[in-house]
């Protein structure tokens, strides 16, 4: 013991935002066992270049003044290391018998806090299945509107076939090799294509492919598995996927396995702030945070990205303790001071502090204020605090990242500890569905501006899509140096299948009825078939600046979730999932608004 605990105290002086390091070593934090590129694969929050993490200079727009931004940073990492010396000298003064003892305490607890969790389990309450509004639509009366919605299911048939074929069961397809593949993002658990593929399946009314992956479900989803998954992506894509399959469908299996899933996932709130880990081994409950996430925090978008589901979770399981755990993080983040009003994307879950000052509404960010206004949506307009805090942090947002380029493109830059780094990602292009869709509940005025934002920002994501030879964007755009709307960087030049700016046109065109927005989806349509379709499925690319094809060799099973059911409701009328009673999580799967005049889970009273 006491050459572990001299090696903690020096090692503080030498790592950075230190305390919160020794704060998680003294926790049931486990080493790096993945690299951090395994993260990007998602489509949420994303591991960053090494680069993105450097602070950028001397760059113009940036909020605030510089030299003040530098005096509080050097403040607030005075304060950390003051107080990580003091965690250091209270544990040094412990004899070795009371740190094992804390040791086993604090493992007892974890096992308590299981057996606690696994009880929500033992048994469901019933469930009142109430049939769902526009679940399956009309044929669109327009002929032409009604071959172009045959040709993208057509698409989803070729997906979903060579899948079948190659990889069935696996978690995605590799479609150059024809074989299976597998992201560390879901440890060992099976069939991410399957379960993201549900409802998109059922709102296409392929019948016999949705009955064949319900058959897979019952038979062969399986979560007593002894492996490390990502939170975020295991809620977004399994548990999203299986509550909507279950809303859809009203099939029981389905809703069983989302509450199963679900109290696995539990575990990761046991951190002294209820901040949940990053990755959680599903056998054991430890948990930890990406090595590369600043000094082991967690993450905005992927703790803020539990909301929709877990309320959902307790709606249908009849416990509040889903509910109670995503509320205690709204309240974590409304006791914290926020930099110009503006959310980090760091939160250390063992201090319950900020961590690192890197502001996006692209990776890591991004779909943190989605869900704010979507919890504000789904409670059928009655949480007010999820209102406050999305407009609030637009607000601010507008304030201090949105900038319009030289020949009038409105983007959204990134914000570095006060310095503003000129950069978007393709993950940021969902931000202009999301203000087009708060739009009805701005503040007074403010209707039709956040509209025409939505639209403007639209606009700036078409252009990096028509700004490349594949009519495909990059992962990230640029707007210095005389460049705008284009990747400067070999590794921003990639597109893997990703949804983000057909999902805005999706909404600017349920919300508008503006004919551009099909015209610039069917673009990508073609784009999609010209480029990306091989024989055994689709592939994303390495460089969509390119005059040839060089495939990366996967097909993400978002792109059956997300992109080719966005695609698909473009060219389809208004009545299937009209969003004023289906709320989209951020995988692009269905949960209903719950409103407030019926209740469909029935607890028995005990």
């Amino acid at each position: 013991f006491s050459a572990f605990i001299t090696l903690c105290f020096g090692a503080i002086f030498f790592l950075p935002d230190s305390s919160k390091l020794l704060s998680g070593v003294l926790f049931h934090s486990s080493p790096a066992l993945q690299p951090a590129a395994d993260h990007k694969s998602g489509p949420g929050a994303r591991a960053e270049d090494a680069a993105d993490g450097r602070a950028r200079r001397g760059e113009e727009g940036a909020p605030g003044d510089p030299a003040a931004a530098l005096e509080d940073n050097l403040a607030r990492i005075r304060e950390n290391h003051e107080r990580a010396l003091r965690e250091a000298k209270e544990t040094l003064q412990k004899l070795p018998e009371e740190i094992q003892r804390d040791i086993l305490l604090e493992k007892e607890k974890v096992a308590q806090d299981q057996l606690r969790d696994k009880a929500v389990f033992r048994r469901l309450p019933p469930v009142d299945f109430v049939p769902p509004i526009g679940a399956v639509g009309r044929e669109p009366a327009d002929a032409a509107i009604r071959e172009k919605r045959a040709k993208i299911k057509e698409m989803m048939k070729h997906a979903w076939n060579n899948y079948k074929r190659y990889a069935w069961g696996l978690n995605e397809l590799k479609p150059i090799s024809k074989e299976g593949h597998s992201s560390s993002l879901f440890g060992s658990i099976k069939g991410a294509t399957i379960v993201d593929a549900l409802d998109t399946l059922f709102i296409m009314e392929m019948k016999d492919e949705f009955e064949e992956a319900k058959s897979w479900v019952e038979e062969n989803l399986d979560f007593n598995v002894n492996a490390e998954v990502s939170v975020f992506e295991v809620n977004i894509r399994f548990v999203g996927g299986l509550l909507s399959a279950y809303y859809l469908s009203g099939e029981e299996i389905f809703r069983k396995k989302a509450v199963e899933l679900g109290v696995k996932l539990l575990p990761a709130f046991h951190t002294p702030s209820g901040i949940p880990w990053a990755l959680l081994n599903i056998k054991s409950g430890i948990g930890r945070n990406w090595p590369w996430a600043s000094g082991g925090s967690s993450i905005l978008a992927e703790f803020g990205t539990l909301h929709l589901e877990f309320l959902h979770l307790s709606h249908l399981s009849g416990n509040p303790i889903f509910a109670e755990k995503v509320m205690n993080i709204r309240t974590v983040l409304n006791n914290l001071e926020k930099p110009q009003g503006l959310y980090p994307n760091y939160l250390n879950p063992s201090s319950g502090q900020w961590g690192q000052y890197h502001v996006s509404v692209g990776g890591l960010g991004d779909s943190f204020y989605e869900y704010l206004l979507k919890a504000w949506l789904m409670s059928d307009k009655t949480d007010l605090e999820a209102k406050k805090m999305y407009f609030d942090a637009v607000q601010a947002i507008e304030t201090h990242l949105i900038r319009k380029s030289s020949r009038g493109l409105t983007y959204i830059a990134e914000w570095k500890g006060g310095l503003l780094e000129h950069k978007m990602g393709h993950l940021t292009c969902f931000a202009g569905g999301m203000f087009a869709l708060g739009a009805d509940d701005a503040p007074t005025g403010l209707t039709q501006h956040y509209l025409q934002l939505g639209a403007e920002i639209a606009r700036t994501c078409y252009e990096s899509y028509n700004r490349t030879f594949m009519k495909l964007g990059p992962e990230a755009f640029r707007f210095d140096g005389g460049v705008e709307a284009i990747a400067t960087r070999q590794n921003e030049k990639y597109y893997i299948l990703r949804p983000e700016v057909v999902e805005t046109y999706m909404y600017m065109w349920r919300l508008t009825h503006d004919p551009k927005y099909r015209k610039w989806a069917w673009e990508a349509v073609e784009a999609l078939e010209n480029h990306c379709r091989v024989n055994g499925g689709y592939s994303g690319l390495r460089d969509v600046y390119l005059r040839h094809e060089s495939y990366d060799d996967v097909q993400q099973s978002f792109f059956l979730a997300e992109t080719l059911k966005y695609l698909y409701l473009i060219f389809s009328d208004d009545d299937l999932l009209p969003l004023e009673h289906w709320i989209f999580n951020t995988e692009a799967h269905l949960l209903p608004v719950l409103s407030t005049n019926k209740k469909e889970v029935e607890v028995n009273e005990k």
